[in-house]
């Protein structure tokens, strides 16, 4: 008769969101493990699990953003699971970086995230829990299982309590047309579009819209806001055509550079994202929802070996 051994499951984070790692811990119900970063002078750095893992069901909790030492410190992570005979190594990740790098749009460049998933399983990982990629197509780079999640499930029910008497989805580009779509068909209201055109990364250098926006509350959907380039000159455009308001849903808060002070001289009235990264620094502005529940949930039920189709609503 075979005998059933059930596996201890085991959580650590690296130092890149402490909260978030903390809060998805304890929506699943376990602390989160000891782990030692040791840093030298010389700016390399070393980590240690202070536990044992041996024969346990591993997560490691961690977006890689600004994306070399964070993604470094989780690829370090994920080998010493390995070497300490863990029996599942599944990766957290709720901001996947270098996702931008998805394909060859030039000669001679480098496709980044393809590079990041190689190294990720050649270190050891079994599986991979992350949201709302910049790319789908990224999935199929995976030659391990891999959940990819969306915001949706967090932002829908918000929009629902605003309430809004004119809604109005809003794609920045055409890139965004699908997931603004969805929203749109979702929430039963129509769309617009952004196009945009870019003489280099992170400078639009015009823009047009397509639709009207006239006596209409917006929402413009994105997976993430860096500089805010373009986001703030979506939503001063539609402001100057007459929307009633303009509000940004963006899963991943990069927010770099000008972000912040672009953001405050905007007509935007809100900006609603998640904790998959920390904010640098608040402001009146963003509202933010956690997904800690979300990980929490489809973790357990990947443990259990449940289906997660319920977590997706669009």
């Amino acid at each position: 008769m075979a005998v059933i051994v059930e596996r201890e499951v085991k959580i650590f984070a690296g130092s890149a969101a402490p909260e978030l790692a903390n809060n998805i811990a304890q929506k699943f119900g376990v602390s989160l493990g000891s782990v030692h970063l040791q840093r030298f002078s010389d700016g390399e750095f070393q980590t240690s699990l202070e536990e044992t893992v041996r024969g346990a069901y591993v997560f490691i909790i961690q977006p890689t953003f600004p994306p070399t030492d964070h993604l470094f410190e989780l690829l370090l992570m994920v080998d010493a699971a390995k070497r300490a005979s863990a029996a599942k190594i599944t990766v957290v990740m709720p901001y996947f970086g270098w996702a931008r790098q998805d394909r060859k749009d030039k000669p001679r460049v480098a496709i980044g995230s393809k590079l990041v998933v190689n190294m990720l399983e050649a270190a050891g990982v079994t599986r991979v829990i992350t949201m709302d990629l910049h790319a789908d197509q990224i999935q199929g780079f995976f030659e391990v299982p891999i959940d990819h999640l969306y915001a949706s499930s967090v932002f829908v029910p918000y929009i629902k309590t605003l309430n809004l008497p004119n809604l109005i989805m809003g794609a920045p580009d055409t890139g965004g047309t699908k997931r603004a779509n969805a929203y749109a068909k979702h929430l039963g209201c129509e769309m617009v579009i952004c196009y945009k055109q870019r003489k280099k990364a992170n400078e639009v250098s015009d823009m047009t819209l397509i639709g009207d926006v006239e006596g209409k509350d917006v929402i413009i959907v994105d997976d993430i806001i860096d500089t805010a380039g373009t986001i703030t000159k979506a939503a001063d455009m539609m402001t100057a055509k007459g929307a009633n308001s303009v509000r940004a849903l963006i899963t991943h808060p990069v927010l770099s550079g000008p972000a912040y002070e672009r953001l405050e001289n905007s007509s935007i009235t809100e900006l609603i994202t998640t904790d998959s990264i920390p904010l640098k620094k608040e402001s009146s502005k963003i509202k933010v929802i956690s997904v800690a529940g979300l990980f929490g949930e489809v973790m357990q039920n990947v443990v259990n070996h449940q289906s997660i189709s319920s977590n997706f609503i669009i």
